[in-house]
């Protein structure tokens, strides 16, 4: 069964709309990703799951419940917010039961619960401590925990982590991805940065311009993308992108002598899609002219130029290449991807 379900949901302000027409469940226990780019209508889309908006059209069930309609405090959710929306003038005990407060829950209940979702967080030290005395991941955990403490069977979480340091960030990703896992809760988390959608998510939806661009795993989403967006947006650096053109021998990368990607025609139509990891030097293969290195420890980044397109490839190590230097690319036939030059959608060579 699914723990959440949408189901033609719009919503538009006047002539604005944000989001266009989005169909998709999410199963009990699993962790859900809205990514993509600002303004795609991903924070939307979980201000219309938590009711603080109403869809235009369409249907919003949790459970067996149809909650389109119904106001925040009727769904049974808990949410935690960018900001973390702590009181400045409560400590932390107070910020985590400040909700079952006001649902005026059983009080004997209380002090159990809170102990048990303190203990979890590692919140115990510092419950009489006042939230402009703790650090900013401390301030997320007191967020979290006030939303565990509700029992609630969905959680929602607006990019949670984007106010913290990039080394926090990822401590915070491992802890929060644990903490969904141990309490099998269904957990939707909205995101920009793929990063956290590919390691924390069961399944990612990648939105564009209000609409669903694909709905997937994350290791299908990599190892799959159906538009040239998809294959851009995930990975890092993104895939790149080569416009193809006809020879007497298939389809080659335009501007340059060969060797064929493919046999066939209707190169004007089609653009090679390669991951920059999956391009090795190599004495056989494509000619190219080294523009750029960087290198960053564990890998180095190149960008060349091969013909009239310009792409990266990510090498391990660090290679003694300078701007100039020609060297030959080549890259394993599997890893090809080929993309429709006027849709961006997926194809495959006859």
């Amino acid at each position: 069964m699914a723990a959440i379900s949408l189901q033609g949901i719009t919503k538009s302000w006047g002539e604005a709309q944000a989001v266009k027409g989005i169909d998709f469940e999410v199963k009990s226990g699993d962790f859900t990703v809205l990514l993509g780019p600002s303004g795609c209508g991903k924070s939307t889309t979980l201000r219309l799951i938590a009711g603080l908006d109403i869809p235009t059209t369409g249907t919003i069930r949790i459970g067996e419940r149809d909650v389109t309609n119904l106001p925040p405090a009727q769904r049974k959710i808990a949410m935690v917010f960018q900001s973390y929306a702590l009181f400045p003038h409560l400590n932390v005990r107070d910020n985590i039961l400040f909700g079952v407060r006001v649902r005026k829950e059983p009080k004997q209940d209380f002090e159990p619960r809170l102990k048990r979702v303190a203990d979890i967080l590692g919140l115990s030290h510092l419950l009489d401590r006042r939230p402009g005395q703790l650090s900013g991941g401390q301030q997320q955990r007191v967020a979290l925990g006030r939303a565990i403490i509700a029992d609630a069977p969905v959680c929602l979480m607006d990019e949670p982590l984007s106010n913290l340091d990039a080394q926090l960030r990822q401590e915070m990703r491992r802890e929060i991805r644990a903490l969904q896992q141990q309490l099998n809760m269904t957990m939707i988390y909205v995101t920009h940065d793929q990063t956290e959608a590919m390691s924390m998510a069961d399944q990612v939806i990648l939105l564009r311009d209000g609409k669903i661009e694909q709905n997937a795993p994350p290791a299908e989403l990599y190892a799959q993308p159906a538009t040239v967006f998809a294959a851009r947006f995930i990975g890092t650096p993104p895939m790149n992108i080569l416009p193809l053109v006809q020879s007497a021998g298939g389809l080659v990368i335009e501007g340059s002598d060969g060797p064929a990607v493919t046999t066939g025609s209707g190169g004007e139509q089609w653009q090679l899609g390669l991951r920059p990891e999956h391009i090795t030097l190599n004495e056989a293969g494509v000619a190219a002219v080294v523009e750029t290195v960087e290198y960053f420890g564990a890998d180095t980044i190149i960008g060349a130029k091969v013909g009239d397109a310009a792409l990266l490839v990510r090498v391990p190590g660090q290679l003694s290449l300078r701007a100039g230097d020609r060297v030959r690319l080549n890259w394993d036939a599997k890893d090809q991807y080929f993309f429709d030059r006027q849709t961006g959608m997926r194809r495959h060579p006859n």
